[in-house]
Protein backbone atom coordinates (compact mmCIF):
# COMPACT_ATOMS: atom_id res chain seq x y z
CA UNK A 1 0.00 0.00 0.00
CA UNK A 2 2.90 2.23 0.72
CA UNK A 3 4.14 1.88 -2.63
CA UNK A 4 1.19 2.68 -3.99
CA UNK A 5 0.72 5.98 -2.34
CA UNK A 6 4.19 6.89 -3.24
CA UNK A 7 4.02 5.98 -6.71
CA UNK A 8 0.64 8.39 -6.53
CA UNK A 9 2.83 11.27 -5.38
CA UNK A 10 1.50 10.56 -1.82
CA UNK A 11 4.13 11.55 1.03
CA UNK A 12 3.92 9.37 4.44
CA UNK A 13 3.83 11.24 7.43
CA UNK A 14 5.76 10.05 10.15
CA UNK A 15 4.13 7.81 12.47
CA UNK A 16 0.79 7.43 10.42
CA UNK A 17 -0.88 5.63 8.29
CA UNK A 18 -1.23 6.97 4.84
CA UNK A 19 -4.81 6.91 3.93
CA UNK A 20 -6.59 6.51 0.79
CA UNK A 21 -6.87 9.64 -1.29
CA UNK A 22 -8.77 9.96 -4.72
CA UNK A 23 -5.67 8.85 -6.76
CA UNK A 24 -5.51 5.76 -4.60
CA UNK A 25 -8.98 5.23 -5.13
CA UNK A 26 -9.19 5.76 -9.16
CA UNK A 27 -6.12 3.30 -9.31
CA UNK A 28 -7.45 0.49 -7.19
CA UNK A 29 -10.78 0.76 -9.20
CA UNK A 30 -8.91 0.43 -12.63
CA UNK A 31 -6.35 -1.87 -11.02
CA UNK A 32 -9.37 -4.58 -9.98
CA UNK A 33 -11.67 -3.62 -12.66
CA UNK A 34 -14.30 -2.51 -9.89
CA UNK A 35 -17.22 0.75 -10.38
CA UNK A 36 -19.06 1.90 -7.45
CA UNK A 37 -22.66 0.84 -8.14
CA UNK A 38 -25.15 3.99 -7.43
CA UNK A 39 -27.85 1.06 -7.88
CA UNK A 40 -25.99 -0.25 -4.63
CA UNK A 41 -25.26 3.04 -2.68
CA UNK A 42 -21.71 2.50 -3.06
CA UNK A 43 -19.84 5.91 -2.37
CA UNK A 44 -16.64 5.86 -1.31
CA UNK A 45 -15.08 8.23 1.21
CA UNK A 46 -11.72 9.88 -0.98
CA UNK A 47 -11.01 12.96 1.88
CA UNK A 48 -8.38 11.64 4.38
CA UNK A 49 -9.06 14.52 6.52
CA UNK A 50 -12.92 13.43 6.41
CA UNK A 51 -11.78 9.90 7.53
CA UNK A 52 -9.68 11.61 10.56
CA UNK A 53 -12.71 13.42 11.40
CA UNK A 54 -15.42 10.57 11.28
CA UNK A 55 -12.62 8.20 13.33
CA UNK A 56 -11.75 11.31 16.02
CA UNK A 57 -15.64 11.95 16.85
CA UNK A 58 -16.21 8.33 17.08
CA UNK A 59 -14.96 8.49 20.35
CA UNK A 60 -13.34 5.37 19.84
CA UNK A 61 -9.72 3.93 22.30
CA UNK A 62 -7.22 1.31 21.45
CA UNK A 63 -9.30 -1.26 23.73
CA UNK A 64 -12.01 -0.84 21.34
CA UNK A 65 -12.95 -3.68 18.67
CA UNK A 66 -14.62 -2.40 15.56
CA UNK A 67 -17.60 -4.16 13.33
CA UNK A 68 -17.39 -2.35 9.49
CA UNK A 69 -19.92 -2.89 7.24
CA UNK A 70 -19.26 -2.51 3.85
CA UNK A 71 -15.46 -1.05 4.04
CA UNK A 72 -15.33 -0.59 -0.05
CA UNK A 73 -11.89 0.18 -0.46
CA UNK A 74 -10.65 0.56 3.12
CA UNK A 75 -10.83 4.04 3.40
CA UNK A 76 -12.69 3.88 6.22
CA UNK A 77 -10.68 0.77 7.36
CA UNK A 78 -7.56 2.84 7.38
CA UNK A 79 -8.64 5.05 9.69
CA UNK A 80 -10.34 3.05 12.26
CA UNK A 81 -6.80 0.38 12.24
CA UNK A 82 -4.65 3.44 13.45
CA UNK A 83 -6.91 3.82 16.62
CA UNK A 84 -8.66 0.52 18.03
CA UNK A 85 -7.48 -3.11 18.71
CA UNK A 86 -9.26 -5.15 15.59
CA UNK A 87 -11.83 -3.98 13.01
CA UNK A 88 -13.60 -6.95 11.36
CA UNK A 89 -14.95 -5.96 8.20
CA UNK A 90 -17.47 -7.59 6.26
CA UNK A 91 -17.90 -6.95 2.41
CA UNK A 92 -20.00 -8.61 0.25
CA UNK A 93 -18.99 -8.37 -3.08
CA UNK A 94 -15.68 -10.06 -4.38
CA UNK A 95 -14.15 -7.39 -5.68
CA UNK A 96 -13.61 -5.17 -3.25
CA UNK A 97 -12.55 -7.96 -1.07
CA UNK A 98 -9.60 -8.52 -3.61
CA UNK A 99 -9.00 -4.75 -3.48
CA UNK A 100 -8.94 -4.64 0.34
CA UNK A 101 -6.31 -7.34 0.14
CA UNK A 102 -3.67 -5.17 -1.52
CA UNK A 103 -5.18 -1.83 0.24
CA UNK A 104 -4.41 -3.72 4.10
CA UNK A 105 -1.09 -5.50 3.16
CA UNK A 106 0.66 -5.26 6.71
CA UNK A 107 -2.44 -3.95 8.59
CA UNK A 108 -2.24 -6.95 11.10
CA UNK A 109 -5.58 -5.69 13.11
CA UNK A 110 -8.07 -6.20 10.27
CA UNK A 111 -9.59 -9.34 9.67
CA UNK A 112 -12.09 -8.63 6.22
CA UNK A 113 -15.30 -10.98 6.00
CA UNK A 114 -16.37 -11.71 2.88
CA UNK A 115 -20.30 -11.69 3.84
CA UNK A 116 -23.64 -10.70 3.05
CA UNK A 117 -24.11 -8.44 6.54
CA UNK A 118 -28.02 -8.81 6.03
CA UNK A 119 -27.71 -12.62 5.99
CA UNK A 120 -24.74 -14.08 7.82
CA UNK A 121 -24.88 -13.93 11.81
CA UNK A 122 -23.13 -10.91 13.01
CA UNK A 123 -23.10 -12.39 16.21
CA UNK A 124 -20.92 -15.49 14.89
CA UNK A 125 -18.68 -12.87 12.60
CA UNK A 126 -17.08 -11.32 15.76
CA UNK A 127 -17.60 -14.15 18.09
CA UNK A 128 -19.79 -12.97 20.47
CA UNK A 129 -17.07 -9.96 21.70
CA UNK A 130 -18.33 -6.77 22.50
CA UNK A 131 -17.74 -4.45 19.27
CA UNK A 132 -18.59 -0.93 18.54
CA UNK A 133 -20.03 -0.19 14.70
CA UNK A 134 -18.44 2.23 12.40
CA UNK A 135 -19.21 2.41 9.38
CA UNK A 136 -20.01 3.97 6.41
CA UNK A 137 -23.37 1.57 5.26
CA UNK A 138 -24.80 0.95 1.56
CA UNK A 139 -27.33 3.61 1.23
CA UNK A 140 -29.77 1.59 -0.60
CA UNK A 141 -30.18 -0.52 2.70
CA UNK A 142 -28.92 1.61 5.81
CA UNK A 143 -32.05 0.89 7.59
CA UNK A 144 -32.22 -2.86 7.47
CA UNK A 145 -28.99 -2.62 8.20
CA UNK A 146 -29.40 -0.82 11.25
CA UNK A 147 -31.76 -2.97 12.88
CA UNK A 148 -29.81 -5.88 12.28
CA UNK A 149 -26.79 -4.32 14.22
CA UNK A 150 -29.20 -3.56 17.17
CA UNK A 151 -30.24 -7.42 17.02
CA UNK A 152 -26.76 -8.14 17.33
CA UNK A 153 -26.32 -8.08 21.43
CA UNK A 154 -22.43 -8.00 20.61
CA UNK A 155 -23.02 -4.29 19.06
CA UNK A 156 -22.56 -2.13 21.66
CA UNK A 157 -23.04 1.03 19.56
CA UNK A 158 -23.12 2.16 16.44
CA UNK A 159 -21.27 5.46 14.39
CA UNK A 160 -23.02 5.44 10.96
CA UNK A 161 -22.84 7.62 7.47
CA UNK A 162 -25.99 7.63 5.96
CA UNK A 163 -27.50 9.87 3.29
CA UNK A 164 -29.08 13.53 5.80
CA UNK A 165 -32.44 12.47 5.24
CA UNK A 166 -32.71 9.30 6.49
CA UNK A 167 -30.61 10.03 9.00
CA UNK A 168 -32.90 12.76 10.13
CA UNK A 169 -35.70 10.63 9.87
CA UNK A 170 -34.07 7.97 12.00
CA UNK A 171 -33.76 10.62 14.72
CA UNK A 172 -37.03 12.60 14.30
CA UNK A 173 -39.63 12.55 16.74
CA UNK A 174 -43.70 13.04 16.96
CA UNK A 175 -44.50 16.60 15.21
CA UNK A 176 -41.54 16.70 12.89
CA UNK A 177 -42.54 16.26 8.97
CA UNK A 178 -39.96 13.15 9.37
CA UNK A 179 -41.41 11.21 11.38
CA UNK A 180 -42.31 7.73 10.49
CA UNK A 181 -43.01 4.34 11.71
CA UNK A 182 -39.28 3.21 11.40
CA UNK A 183 -38.54 6.86 13.61
CA UNK A 184 -40.99 5.36 16.16
CA UNK A 185 -39.37 1.42 16.17
CA UNK A 186 -36.29 2.78 16.18
CA UNK A 187 -36.71 5.33 19.37
CA UNK A 188 -38.00 2.04 21.00
CA UNK A 189 -34.40 0.34 21.14
CA UNK A 190 -32.06 3.21 20.76
CA UNK A 191 -31.31 6.76 21.20
CA UNK A 192 -30.65 7.92 17.51
CA UNK A 193 -29.00 11.51 17.06
CA UNK A 194 -27.15 13.21 14.27
CA UNK A 195 -24.07 14.55 15.09
CA UNK A 196 -22.00 15.35 11.78
CA UNK A 197 -22.32 16.86 8.59
CA UNK A 198 -20.71 14.85 5.41
CA UNK A 199 -20.42 17.20 2.30
CA UNK A 200 -21.35 15.02 -1.25
CA UNK A 201 -17.77 16.47 -2.60
CA UNK A 202 -15.73 13.90 -0.43
CA UNK A 203 -17.23 11.13 -2.40
CA UNK A 204 -16.02 9.17 -5.28
CA UNK A 205 -18.64 9.21 -6.98
CA UNK A 206 -20.34 12.61 -5.78
CA UNK A 207 -23.95 11.68 -4.86
CA UNK A 208 -26.90 13.37 -5.36
CA UNK A 209 -26.87 14.44 -1.56
CA UNK A 210 -25.43 15.33 1.40
CA UNK A 211 -24.33 12.29 4.14
CA UNK A 212 -24.49 12.74 7.84
CA UNK A 213 -22.90 10.87 10.85
CA UNK A 214 -25.51 9.00 13.59
CA UNK A 215 -24.71 7.77 16.91
CA UNK A 216 -27.33 5.19 17.79
CA UNK A 217 -26.83 4.29 21.34
CA UNK A 218 -28.68 1.22 22.61
CA UNK A 219 -31.60 2.23 25.47
CA UNK A 220 -31.42 0.55 28.95
CA UNK A 221 -34.81 0.22 28.76
CA UNK A 222 -35.46 -1.43 25.17
CA UNK A 223 -38.08 -4.05 25.33
CA UNK A 224 -37.30 -7.82 24.97
CA UNK A 225 -37.69 -9.13 21.35
CA UNK A 226 -41.28 -10.48 21.66
CA UNK A 227 -42.40 -7.42 23.37
CA UNK A 228 -40.32 -5.50 20.87
CA UNK A 229 -42.05 -7.40 17.87
CA UNK A 230 -45.91 -6.58 19.50
CA UNK A 231 -45.07 -3.23 19.77
CA UNK A 232 -43.44 -3.01 16.42
CA UNK A 233 -46.68 -4.54 14.83
CA UNK A 234 -48.71 -1.87 16.76
CA UNK A 235 -46.55 1.28 15.29
CA UNK A 236 -46.89 -0.87 11.71
CA UNK A 237 -50.27 -0.45 11.67
CA UNK A 238 -50.71 2.74 13.22
CA UNK A 239 -48.69 4.28 10.19
CA UNK A 240 -50.01 2.32 7.33
CA UNK A 241 -52.13 4.98 6.21
CA UNK A 242 -50.68 8.23 7.87
CA UNK A 243 -53.88 10.37 6.47
CA UNK A 244 -56.11 8.56 8.55
CA UNK A 245 -56.95 8.67 12.19
CA UNK A 246 -55.95 6.38 14.58
CA UNK A 247 -59.15 5.44 14.76
CA UNK A 248 -59.44 3.93 11.11
CA UNK A 249 -55.62 2.41 11.08
CA UNK A 250 -56.20 0.74 14.72
CA UNK A 251 -58.98 -1.36 13.46
CA UNK A 252 -56.19 -3.87 12.24
CA UNK A 253 -55.60 -4.29 15.74
CA UNK A 254 -58.21 -4.60 17.38
CA UNK A 255 -62.42 -3.92 16.67
CA UNK A 256 -63.81 -0.23 18.00
CA UNK A 257 -64.89 -1.29 21.45
CA UNK A 258 -61.78 -2.68 22.52
CA UNK A 259 -60.03 -0.01 21.30
CA UNK A 260 -61.72 2.78 22.11
CA UNK A 261 -62.01 1.91 25.67
CA UNK A 262 -57.83 0.93 25.23
CA UNK A 263 -57.43 4.79 24.07
CA UNK A 264 -59.28 5.50 26.97
CA UNK A 265 -57.20 3.88 29.29
CA UNK A 266 -54.05 4.78 27.30
CA UNK A 267 -55.23 8.65 27.36
CA UNK A 268 -54.89 8.37 23.60
CA UNK A 269 -57.13 10.46 21.37
CA UNK A 270 -58.15 8.13 18.37
CA UNK A 271 -58.93 10.93 16.22
CA UNK A 272 -55.34 12.27 15.71
CA UNK A 273 -53.08 10.88 13.11
CA UNK A 274 -50.05 8.90 13.94
CA UNK A 275 -47.49 11.04 14.02
CA UNK A 276 -48.44 11.97 17.51
CA UNK A 277 -47.87 8.89 18.89
CA UNK A 278 -44.44 8.94 20.93
CA UNK A 279 -42.59 5.19 22.22
CA UNK A 280 -44.54 6.43 25.77
CA UNK A 281 -47.77 6.44 24.51
CA UNK A 282 -47.20 3.44 22.19
CA UNK A 283 -46.22 1.58 25.04
CA UNK A 284 -49.49 2.41 27.49
CA UNK A 285 -51.97 1.65 24.34
CA UNK A 286 -50.10 -1.61 23.92
CA UNK A 287 -50.76 -2.05 27.26
CA UNK A 288 -54.73 -1.26 27.85
CA UNK A 289 -54.88 -3.40 24.87
CA UNK A 290 -53.37 -6.72 26.47
CA UNK A 291 -55.55 -5.58 29.03
CA UNK A 292 -58.55 -6.11 27.30
CA UNK A 293 -57.28 -9.33 26.26
CA UNK A 294 -57.71 -10.73 30.34
CA UNK A 295 -61.47 -9.31 30.75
Amino acid sequence: MAGLLTDAGVELSAGARALLTPTDVARLLADHGLAPRRSAGQNFVVDPNTVRRIVASAGLSSDDEVLEIGPGLGSLTLGLAEVVRKVTAVEIDAGFVAALDEVLAGVDNVEVVHADALAVDLEQVVAGQPVRTVANLPYNVATPLLFRLLATPAVVDAYLMVQREVGERWQARPGHPLYAGVSAKLALLAEVRVELSIPRAVFHPVPNVDSVMVRVTRRADAPDPETYRRLAALIDAAFAQRRKTLRNTLRAVADGERLAAAAATAGIDLGARAETLDVAAIRRLDAALRATDAI
